[in-house]
């Protein structure tokens, strides 16, 4: 498994942030847009060395609630319409405290047209999806989003509950496998995602930083994608993407770290191709 990106980016863009006066502390509901597009353009730069992202709302498109029900589990879609010239997705949560939610690079037996997943929005934030072009060009879309308190609400359980199974992961595969057809393929990983900034609420103490920074999801060992991920990550993750089957049986390899450099890994079956 190779080495992710140990949420050592995300907390740098909020350190950078910080230190450009445009602190999460500071985002919130009465913020203008102004200061927003003021803040991402901090972001950008540092997640892309200075390259600029074109908006292109036609290319990545990006379904997420306006107003979220749970802050701690928003439901976010992501389609982009020119999937074989994509070669990688990053999912920017502005004004999370570790902005970075999500770095997507994706192999040959991936379909990248849509994926889902849900994160932890901690306050009145735009949301940004970029995709990184096979030649090198960024385009991106963004949503604002209404939400409070995600990254800090509790899981509603004792830290032991949390931790039970953890590492377990299932997969579903969605309808009948066919021939040049890409498959929905949903991963469930049981983990609960700690980001330090949840408080148990029987000991009153902060529950210490635990959460998942890396999923490969291998096809016949080749990469179907990697995915970098830090403590915006809503726990229990669910993942749906597309997959490329082959004609004969196959197997999906999951490999999963976490960062107290724990690590899982799963295979699963997947039928051959149907006529």
């Amino acid at each position: 498994m190779r080495h992710s990106m140990s949420g050592h980016l995300a907390f740098g863009v909020a350190l950078l942030a910080l230190s450009a006066g445009l602190a999460p502390a500071r985002a919130g509901v009465e913020d203008s847009d102004q200061e927003r597009a003021a803040r991402w353009q901090e972001i950008q730069k540092s997640i892309f060395d200075g390259k600029t992202a074109t908006t292109d709302d036609a290319a990545v498109k990006l379904d997420a609630p306006t107003r979220a029900a749970d802050a701690a589990l928003v439901p976010l879609t992501i389609t982009l319409a020119q999937p074989k010239d994509i070669a990688g997705l990053y999912l920017v949560i502005d004004d999370n405290p570790s902005p970075v939610a999500a770095h997507f690079t994706f192999g040959p037996d991936a379909d990248p047209k849509e994926v889902k997943l849900r994160v932890r929005v901690n306050t009145y934030t735009d949301i940004h999806v970029v995709a990184v072009m096979k030649d090198g060009s960024l385009k991106q879309t963004v949503k604002f989003v209404k939400a409070s308190g995600g990254c800090s609400a509790p899981m509603g359980m004792s830290d032991e509950d949390a931790v039970k199974g953890i590492g377990d992961m299932r997969l579903r595969l969605a309808g009948d496998v066919a021939a040049d057809k890409p498959v929905d393929a949903t991963l469930m990983i049981r983990h609960p995602n700690f980001n330090g900034m949840q408080m148990n609420q029987l000991t009153r103490q902060y529950t210490p930083a635990r959460y998942i920074q890396a999923i490969d999801v291998t096809y016949d060992a080749k990469k179907v994608f990697d995915m970098d991920t830090d403590i915006s990550l809503a726990s229990n993750p669910v993942i749906t993407f597309e997959l490329l089957p082959s004609a004969a049986k196959g197997e999906l390899k999951v490999d999963v770290k976490d960062s107290t450099n724990a690590q899982w890994s799963r295979t699963f079956p997947v039928p051959a191709v149907s006529n």
